[in-house]
Order: C-alpha cells, then sequence, then structure tokens
C-alpha cells in the first residue's frame, strides 16, 4: 500500500461528521503515562533501494503532559545497523482522536549521516492511542542521499 494511500485511509476512518470544526486545540494539563513499543515498521519512499523496513527494537515514551511526552529507546534501523534515540513529543492538535505535532530529538546510527554519531532532527508525527494500545506515524523526510525517507509507524502498550 502507497504511503498516501495508507495515510488516506487513516483520515476517511476518523468520524469527522459529528464534528463542526474538526481541528481542536489541546489543553494542557498534567499526565503520567508509560508506554513501550517494539520498535518501528518503516514504509520507505524509495522502494528501489533495498532499505530494511522492518525495525525491530524498545522504546518507551513517558507522557507527563496531554501534549507532550519524552521519549528514548534503540532499534535495527533501515540501514541495517543499530540506533539510538531520545526526544520530546509536542503534540498540541487534535484532528478527531489523533494528535498532530512532531517529535524533536537525536538519533545516531546512520552510517552516511556524521558517520554514524548523534544529529538533531524534527519529525512529524501523528497519533492515536486508547485505554492500553496506541500508535505513532511518524513522517521522516529524506535528507540527500544521508537519511531515507519513510513512513514510519511504531505500535505501543501503556503499561500504566
Amino acid at each position: 500500500m502507497k504511503c498516501t494511500a495508507l495515510l488516506g485511509v487513516l483520515l476517511t476512518a476518523l468520524p469527522l461528521a459529528g464534528y463542526a470544526n474538526p481541528f481542536e486545540l489541546i489543553e494542557s494539563q498534567p499526565r503520567s503515562e508509560l508506554w513501550v513499543n517494539p520498535g518501528f515498521y518503516s514504509y520507505h519512499f524509495q522502494r528501489d533501494k533495498g532499505f530494511d523496513d522492518t525495525n525491530p527494537g524498545i522504546g518507551a515514551e513517558y507522557r507527563f503532559s496531554t501534549v507532550a511526552s519524552a521519549t528514548a529507546g534503540r532499534f535495527h534501523n533501515s540501514d541495517r545497523a543499530i540506533s539510538n534515540y531520545a526526544g520530546v513529543y509536542y503534540q498540541p492538535f487534535a484532528l478527531g482522536p489523533v494528535r498532530i505535532g512532531a517529535v524533536v530529538g537525536g538519533f545516531d546510527g546512520y552510517p552516511k549521516m556524521r558517520d554514524g554519531g548523534w544529529f538533531l532532527a524534527v519529525i512529524p508525527v501523528l497519533s492515536v492511542e486508547n485505554d492500553r494500545f496506541g500508535v505513532n506515524f511518524a513522517i521522516v523526510p529524506t535528507y540527500k542521499d544521508r537519511l531515507h525517507g519513510a513512513l514510519a509507524i511504531q505500535l505501543k502498550l501503556k503499561l500504566f
């Protein structure tokens, strides 16, 4: 399924008909939720390059407010190397049940980006969560021949 088709399915599946103005600004309120994830699945925009779409690993996300959370983890990246990440999600907008924002963080392990060293990135993110399960959809941009654009899908489980 193409990236645009996947996003189209997500957006058409939302129950937007009941909303006069479906966009809302989320009020910041304290939270204390711990989510864990098993890595990512990446649907790369350059399908002919042989990237590894399966990116298993372990990660955590601590939601300390209704609009922000801290995240860290380790995974097998699309260049078949180990990457680490740490960052902050900021998602102050909602479209129905979908939170909209970005994650700002540091990443490493990509051989063509700073020789595998750490670098900063801002990545747009959509999230959907219920009482126990959630999913993050990140839109990773292509950066020259160093980072490879993809739609990254991250399933997550709330521990508390």
